[in-house]
């Protein structure tokens, strides 16, 4: 046990990050998904381990780092799209609201990683150093122009990265990505290297060189990840043209004057149109300031399903905690292991057993 007088930031701040250590690491490696399933990890904000029967294991989004650690100026950055979008400057208060429940630096076995788009919470130099350096050099980089772009910055090899837009394919071990359109009208007003008030009266960025979501086709089940999409009707074009058993849609509590995440309302729409069985909402998790109750959905839903006879179930997961596909389809929300499944399998060391 170390005395106080050894004892320094440093030294703190090693022994407690990543919060989770390597535990999830350790349960994803040793989880065995079964035949025609398909099993999935939420690792915060939009981050999602995917792992099939065959043993392919996708990683989207994870993002370890972390939101406001300082009041600074209280001023936005000039080109902080959120400041583009509704013309505000006050600092966002977007303090990172849950733990970092995966190691990066201890992911071995890993196939691809994905990023739907270049935003902060999305991709992250710190996972891809951690790839570089610990998994097999056969691992691939798989995104949008935009995130392919800060991967090579990054010094991620060129012969590792491949470029998506909607409508690509690529085949990793049993499992087809197939990239579809986005509809994050964020990242249409993002910098992107542009001047303050360089987007005012010109035509709009090229989304699908900017962000993608993307469908996992599995022999166990198709899984489909919206990325920070907002709501838009051609989601049903997509439930139209691909079967989705589980879609992941990105949930917030937008705050005054902001669009920039599903509602609880939007989240049912989107369900509909994918035609999916299960919904689960994401990144409600991350930021302090769009912070949002997932209870809300279910309520929501209880309400209406009768009568718009939904065909579709919401899940509402925890960061950290696994969803399986089709073993969790009638189930409503996850509940973490609680423990002591082995309760008195030993006789208790007590004094007497009335304190029982």
């Amino acid at each position: 046990m170390s005395k106080v007088n050894e004892i320094t930031r440093e030294s703190w701040i090693l022994s407690t990050f990543p919060e989770w250590g390597t535990w999830l690491n350790e349960e994803i490696d040793e989880t065995t998904v079964p035949k025609g399933s398909v099993a999935m990890w939420w690792l915060g904000c939009t981050g999602l381990w995917l792992k099939s029967e065959s043993n392919a294991n996708v990683l989207v989004d994870l993002w370890v780092k972390t939101g406001k650690r300082s009041h600074g100026d209280g001023l936005m950055a000039p080109g902080h799209q959120h400041r583009r979008m509704i013309g505000c400057e006050k600092l966002q208060p977007n303090l990172r609201n849950v733990p970092c429940v995966i190691d990066p630096f201890a992911i071995k076995n890993l196939d691809a990683v994905l990023a739907t788009h270049d935003h902060g919470d999305h991709i992250d130099e710190n996972v891809a150093a951690a790839v570089i350096q610990n998994c097999s050099a056969d691992v691939k980089f798989i995104g949008p122009k935009s995130c392919v772009d800060l991967w090579l910055k990054w010094g991620v090899p060129a012969d590792r990265c491949v470029t998506v837009r909607p409508g690509d394919k690529i085949q990793v071990k049993d499992i087809e990505i197939v990239a579809l359109d986005s509809f994050d009208r964020t990242e249409l007003v993002t910098a992107h290297g542009h001047a303050v008030g360089a987007l005012t009266n010109n035509m709009p960025q090229d989304m699908d060189d900017l962000a993608v979501n993307y469908l996992f086709n599995t022999p166990g089940g198709n899984v489909y990840h919206s990325g920070d999409s907002h709501y838009s009707n051609y989601f049903a074009k997509h439930g139209n043209d691909y079967k989705i058993d589980v879609a992941l849609g990105s949930f917030g509590e937008n705050p005054r004057g902001m669009t920039d995440k599903l509602s609880a309302i939007d989240i049912l729409r989107m369900a509909e149109c994918l035609n999916t069985q299960v919904v689960i909402p994401i990144h409600h998790d991350i930021w302090t300031n769009f912070k949002a109750d997932p209870a809300e959905i279910l309520t929501l839903w209880e309400m209406r399903r009768h009568r718009l006879q939904y065909a579709f179930k919401p899940f509402i997961l925890e960061v950290g905690g696994m969803f399986m596909w089709p073993q969790d389809k009638d189930k409503l929300q996850y509940m973490y292991d609680r423990g002591f499944q082995d309760a008195f399998s030993h006789e208790p060391d007590l004094p007497f057993r009335s304190m029982l």
